[in-house]
This record gives C-alpha cells, sequence and structure tokens, in this order.
C-alpha cells in the first residue's frame, strides 16, 4: 500500500538530509536564481485581459500569437498555463497578480463543472472567448482539463495559507468547490483514477475515454492534501489506484517511463495508448505530457517520502543518468519506455523535471550538473520556461505544502470507533497529530480485520 504522511504548511527544505542528495547550491544563490527568473518569466509570459476594464484579470500567455485582423480567432492560454502562473504568483507570494489570475479564471469556467476552468480562451479582436475551434470567431460549449483545475485548486490552498481567507477572496472555500468538483466530474469512479477532464463525465464506461488517464495529471502530492482539507477520503482511493499504475509501469519497463496516456485494454489491464490516441503518434511514449512526472511524482517523494514515488524516482535517476553518461545535454524529448530516444534533439521542458527525481536521489554530482544545466538554459517557450520556473521553485523552499483541516480524521475516527478520549490510538506515526498515514494505516489494518 501507498501510505502517506502529510506535513501541514511547511517547505520542503525542513526535510531530512538524509533522504535527498547532498547539494552545494545554497539557499541564497538559489533564492536570487528564482527571483531573477521569475521577473524575465513575467515580463514574458503574464498578460493582463485588455477587453476587460472593470478589473484586472491576468493570464498565462502561452501560445506566442496574437490576433492579426484576419478574421480567425487565435488561441492564448490554456488552463494548464493558467494553474502553473496561480501556483507560481502564490508561492512566490505576488498577490495581485495571483488575485488578477483568480478573476481571470473565475471569467472562464467550464460548461460542465461550474467550478472548473474551460480548458483553451482565443482572442477574436474583441474579447476572450471559449470553446472556440478552429479560428471560429464565436465561443462554443466549454470543457476543463484535469490537470489545470487541480493546479488552480492547489494554488488558492497556498494562497489561504500565505495571506488568508478573511479579505475579498475566500481562497479556501473557492479550493474546496473546485476539488469537490474535480472530484464528481474528473474522478473515474470504477477504477479510482483521474480522467481527461470533465467531458469524460458525459461518456460510457464503455467508451475508450472513460477509464483512461494521463500521467502527467499524476500530481501525488496534491490527493493527501485534497483528502484532509475536504474530508473526502475518496481521494487516497485515488493515491492508492493511481500508484498501482505507476507501480506496473515502473516494474515492465524499469526506466521509470510512463505514456502521454494510459489506457484499460480489453484484460482489464492499464497499458499505454496506442498513437493518436488523443493528441499525437508519442501518445503511447514518454513525451510533451509525461515529461512533467519526474517533477509531479518526485514532490510525493520531497514531501511525503512516499515509498512508491521513491522507487519511482530512484528508476527514472538511474536510467537517465545512464543514457546520458551523466550529461544532461544528451537528454532527448522523447523515449520509447522501454528507452530508446525518439527524437534527437534536447528540450527544456523535459530537462527542467528531471532536478526533482534528482534532489530524491543520492548522486549529489548529478543533482548540482542538472541544475546548473537548466539555471543556464532559456528556452524563449512558454512551456519550457514555465515548467522550469516551477521545478526551481518545487526544488527550493518556495514550494509551500498548505495548512489544511482535519475534517477527515473525524469522520475516519467515528467511522472506525476511535475513542476521541486516547487520540493516541489514532497516531499510529506518533508524530502528534493524526494524519493521512495513520488514516491509511487504520484503514489497511480494518479491511484486513474483515
Amino acid at each position: 500500500m501507498h501510505f502517506v504522511k502529510l506535513f501541514r504548511k511547511i517547505a520542503v527544505s525542513v526535510f531530512s538530509a538524509a533522504i535527498f542528495a547532498v547539494s552545494s547550491i545554497s539557499c541564497v544563490s538559489a533564492e536570487d536564481s528564482i527571483n531573477s527568473f521569475y521577473e524575465k518569466w513575467k515580463d514574458n509570459y503574464v498578460v493582463r485581459d485588455t477587453y476587460v476594464t472593470d478589473e484586472d484579470q491576468y493570464y498565462v500567455w502561452y501560445s506566442g500569437e496574437k490576433y492579426n485582423n484576419d478574421n480567425q480567432s487565435v488561441a492564448v492560454t490554456v488552463s494548464e498555463a493558467h494553474g502553473y502562473g496561480m501556483l507560481i504568483t502564490a508561492c512566490l507570494d505576488d498577490k495581485e497578480l495571483f488575485d488578477g489570475m483568480y478573476r481571470y479564471y473565475k471569467a472562464h469556467t467550464s460548461d460542465i463543472g461550474s467550478n472548473l476552468m474551460s480548458w483553451q480562451q482565443c482572442d477574436n479582436g474583441t474579447a476572450l472567448i471559449d470553446g472556440a475551434s478552429d479560428g471560429s470567431m464565436q465561443g462554443g460549449s466549454a470543457d476543463s482539463a484535469t490537470d489545470g483545475d487541480m493546479d488552480i485548486a492547489y494554488s488558492l490552498l497556498i494562497a489561504d495559507s500565505v495571506w488568508g481567507s478573511d479579505g475579498d477572496i475566500s481562497y479556501k472555500s473557492e479550493a474546496v468547490n473546485i476539488i469537490n468538483d474535480i472530484m464528481k466530474y474528473e474522478v473515474n469512479k470504477t477504477d479510482w483514477i483521474l480522467q481527461l477532464g470533465d467531458w469524460v463525465y458525459y461518456c460510457d464506461e464503455n467508451d475508450k475515454y472513460y477509464s483512461a488517464t494521463r500521467a502527467s495529471d499524476f500530481i501525488m502530492q496534491y490527493m493527501p492534501v485534497f483528502a484532509e482539507v475536504t474530508g473526502d477520503d475518496r481521494w487516497l482511493e485515488v493515491y492508492n489506484s493511481t500508484y498501482d499504475i505507476i507501480d506496473k509501469f515502473v516494474d515492465e519497463y524499469n526506466t521509470g517511463l510512463l505514456p502521454d496516456f494510459i489506457i484499460k485494454d480489453s484484460s482489464g489491464e492499464f497499458t499505454a495508448a496506442p498513437e493518436y490516441f488523443l493528441e499525437d503518434k508519442t501518445d503511447g511514449s514518454y513525451g510533451y505530457n509525461s515529461c512533467r512526472t519526474p517533477w509531479r511524482i518526485g514532490m510525493d517523494c520531497i514531501v511525503n517520502n512516499n515509498p512508491s514515488a521513491k522507487k519511482f524516482t530512484e528508476t527514472i535517476n538511474s536510467f537517465i543518468i545512464n543514457s546520458t553518461g551523466g550529461n544532461p545535454d544528451n537528454i532527448t524529448a522523447g523515449y520509447t519506455l522501454d528507452g530508446k530516444s525518439t527524437e534527437d534533439y534536447n528540450d527544456l521542458c523535459f530537462d527542467a523535471p528531471f532536478i526533482i527525481s534528482a534532489k530524491c536521489g543520492d548522486n549529489s554530482e548529478w543533482n548540482d550538473t542538472l541544475w546548473n544545466y537548466i539555471l543556464d538554459y532559456y528556452d524563449d517557450v512558454y512551456y519550457g520556461d514555465t515548467i522550469k520556473m516551477l521545478c526551481m521553485i518545487s526544488y527550493t523552499d518556495k514550494w509551500i505544502v498548505p495548512e489544511t483541516q482535519p475534517d477527515i480524521i473525524s469522520i475516519k475516527k467515528y467511522i472506525l470507533g476511535i475513542n476521541d478520549t486516547a487520540p493516541e490510538s489514532s497516531d499510529i506515526n506518533k508524530n502528534n497529530v493524526t494524519d493521512v498515514f495513520d488514516l491509511s494505516m487504520i484503514k489497511n489494518k480494518s479491511m484486513a480485520e474483515k
């Protein structure tokens, strides 16, 4: 099972150095690098919606394109980019930009899950519209993408921890609303896995998309937080089921490489999606979606020291160090799951996430080499630069684990008949609080006794 101990409202730098690679990188130099790159990132990618005049709304400009008066709308941002922007501004204490991004999110919600964000906005010369396709000048039906919703929810929990929810925006209640909609509209409750977006909510269970999932949505560190803040322990089901899938691929290929998309085959096994399942020829390979997994899964190793996350990072670290000869410049922009390069070039979005998995390892030389390589790498492309920004934050004490509420504790203690007068009976890991680690242990013990 995939036990987790949740640390509340603390930054990742406090964790035991014995767990992670010993680095020569100083906190001061890392912070200076982050602050410097943040200014560059803001200048290049954060844009105010000038069509809105009654309030400031900001978004992350992902496409590098603008409407050019040719009667063809142009995509300018997506919810993935917006979630990234809200994470970055919350972690770096930029309340003005964060609140402006929150207002933009509220102006562009899905038509299905009303608290989820429409996955893309296009510029038609008079407004940023939702649901447009193929250059349409009119908006259409808007639906969501799961990772953007998860990041927006988590960023609001960070905001609550940093600024509190007593002002104009109740960050925490807004986060809970999103998390509840993610559970309602974006979770497959047969297999307890994340689905591709709220549009799958209307798919029949026999539809190929119903049981499909996207590896880059495996943002494992969030799930215990979502469980605690909502009191909904179904998030622990999603947590465990997702690690079952991760473990399967790690054991099968021994590289740690996950495919962009994962499907359930006719035998009920989760396997790599075929080519062009949803997006591209590389849908079943380690591509531009799953390149984020060393960061997304690695954070659960850093924050919670989850054993499956640790196994994943150890495996992918070993693969990438051996395949590149310890030279980050030899990382390529795509691999088959058994480790063969699918491209002959390098890309920052593939490089940067490895600093998170590297931090979970014990190779300080690789850790420092990779960090210094990434610091000097400027992509001038939204995707690579934004992933770099987030990985730099996640690598340092700028990353925040939000304070959460133990509602789920009360529910579980009531169901399991744990005596409130003896709370030590539920504090299995003896850290003076009944947390998600304890709940997992209690649940598994209860199931074993049935």
